[in-house]
């Protein structure tokens, strides 16, 4: 069996196989991260970002191949979570712009496909590492294109692919001392072999043992979770813009000589007919979702660009009104153009625990999403979070280094004007959020925030999930460790005593303040008693303590 062209359907097949695949496999991966920490979230992140991808896929099924990759990158792009995640939408955003003209594709297409997925990847990342998904990535597209110089069997080229690739990451170890620290090989390099070998799969006709139940289709994803937010907390007639509308413009080079695109422009146009605006675009199409109150003048202001295609309207009200079982009563006619002026700023942050959101908010943040270690949201939520707080300008706060990416891609889907700040710990966010000022203008409070968190030290008090040996430590399972910015540096049987020799190594002449943000795993007794610590053997480093909630971590501290 061979084939030298591949087309949209199969390729479409391809990726809901590696999407099963990976999604089947997740855990494997997740158990692969380096540090012992609860919170290995590789394959967890890199699993639903495929499953978003793979979600886009189904509902744009259909032959011509350019068509379904760019569903792919979309749906990627949007679904993205953590860095492996980014990175992954970033590998199919290179394939999708090399095939998007494409009916179907050769063999040698294909792997020049791949090779353009490596290049945009690379370049999205500020400093790329070798030993990771970029590695493995790189080393079995190249094998994939020497492949192509003898054959144009799509087959025997992911064989290859493939091959090279599971090769790349058993050699991971040797360009990433600390994998060979630890024994693992990358896990985001891991997650795309799963993703490969369910490629290879689909090509050959076999079905990979384990798989998951197929993915939902568009329906039940948005009944699911794009309504959500509506059903049961309002009432019916107290819908705004009743019609939410989906579709695509396939841009048509003669009406671009009278309505010449502009992203912006669309954007801003669109805005004014309703709300819960998106826009994705590129050059050949531009992927609209809105809830209007006219969708007909919404799809009429599309059409001056192109063609309609993949066109949705749904009656909002009426969906409501069968779910809460209420009788639909008329909009009040004032109501329909009602839009609440934006701010001038607004401040989206990421929290993991009640206490540390709430903490956020007292101190300015408009907008906080519940996520971090373990559940690092995506591109697409931290893109609704932006909309939420509807302002002009908008600052995030992702306090975790696997979330930057994430809203640094939410950033250029957003149409606000977007500040990253970015801070890789919750106390960064939170001296970043203490040093905004919103008399000032934006570059100025940008250069501010970024200052701030400068100066700030974190430590963090968690436990092992398993038996390693790191950074010259000897560490097994329950132990309490002790991390500062980033860096494993003590372990302890005990809890108390680890944060103790934390604070230790951490604390100096130069220390002011002590902020003490508790997990839910510590008692008030606890907490009592590392304060008593502290103040008597630094009498004058002043103690805050704030009861964090969160998650995974007993105690959070910030050094000033």
């Amino acid at each position: 069996m061979s084939i030298t062209a591949l087309d949209g359907k199969r390729f479409a097949e391809m990726v809901i196989q590696g999407a099963n695949h990976l999604s089947a496999n997740a855990k494997m991966v997740d158990a692969l991260n380096v540090f012992p920490v609860p919170d290995g979230d590789t394959g967890t992140n890199m699993n639903l970002s495929m499953t978003s991808g793979a979600k886009e896929v189904r509902n744009n099924v259909q032959e011509h191949i350019g068509k379904v990759g760019v569903a792919l990158s979309k749906g990627l792009l949007m679904g993205a979570r953590g860095n492996s995640g980014v990175i992954l939408s970033q590998l199919f955003r290179g394939f999708a712009k090399a095939v998007e003209n494409k009916p179907y594709i050769s063999g040698k297409d294909f792997a020049q496909a791949l090779e353009s997925g490596v290049e945009t990847a690379y370049k999205a990342v500020m400093k790329p590492v070798e030993g990771t998904i970029l590695t493995v990535a790189k080393d079995s597209a190249k094998k994939g294109v020497q492949a192509a110089q003898k054959t144009d069997d799509v087959i025997t080229i992911m064989e290859e692919v493939l091959k090279e690739a599971k090769a790349s990451l058993k050699r991971t170890p040797d360009l990433l001392p600390v994998l060979k620290e630890v024994g693992v090989v990358d896990s985001g390099g891991q997650g795309l072999v799963f993703v490969y070998e369910g490629f290879l799969a689909e090509l050959k006709g076999e079905k990979l043992p384990d798989s998951p139940a197929a993915l939902p289709s568009m329906d039940e994803m948005v009944s699911a979770e794009h309504h959500k937010s509506v059903q049961g907390h309002i009432n019916t007639e107290d819908i705004v813009f009743g019609y939410c509308t989906e579709f695509m413009v396939k841009f048509e080079s003669d009406k671009a000589v009278k309505h010449p695109f502009k992203e912006e422009v669309f954007r801003n146009d669109l805005s004014k007919l309703g709300d819960s605006l998106l826009v994705i675009a590129d050059e050949e199409l531009v992927k609209v979702h809105i809830h209007s109150e006219k969708p007909g003048e919404v799809l009429n202001y599309g059409q001056r660009y192109g063609s309609l295609i993949n066109m949705k309207i749904e009656n909002m009200r009426q969906q409501h009104s069968n779910i809460v079982g209420e009788t639909h009563t008329p909009l009040v006619s004032d109501k329909q153009n009602i839009q609440k002026e934006k701010a001038e700023f607004g401040i989206v942050t990421v929290s993991m625990g009640s206490g540390i959101a709430e903490l956020f908010k007292s101190i300015g943040a408009n907008a906080v999403i519940e996520g971090g270690q373990t559940m690092n949201p995506s591109t697409e939520d931290i893109v609704k979070a932006v909309k939420e707080v509807n302002a002009k300008k908008v600052y995030i706060l992702p306090n975790n280094k696997n979330i930057i990416m994430a809203a640094q891609q939410a950033a250029d889907v957003a149409e606000e004007d977007i500040y990253v700040i970015p801070s890789k710990t919750v106390p960064q966010g939170l001296a970043a959020l203490l040093a905004f000022n919103p008399s000032t203008d934006a570059e100025a409070n940008n250069t501010a925030m970024k200052d701030a968190m400068q100066h700030v030290k974190t430590g963090q008090i968690t436990f092992a999930v398993r038996d390693t040996q790191i950074d010259g430590l000897e560490i097994e399972k329950g132990d309490f460790m002790g991390i500062a910015e980033g860096k494993i540096i003590v372990k302890n049987k005990g809890k108390i005593k680890a944060a103790e020799e934390l604070l230790v190594k951490m604390l100096d002449d130069d220390s002011e303040i002590l902020t003490i943000l508790y997990g839910e795993d510590v008692t008030e007794e606890e907490v009592k008693m590392l304060a008593e610590y502290v103040e008597g053997q630094y009498p004058d480093v002043e103690i805050e303590v704030h009861n964090g909630a969160q998650p995974l971590y007993s105690f959070i501290f910030s050094i000033e």
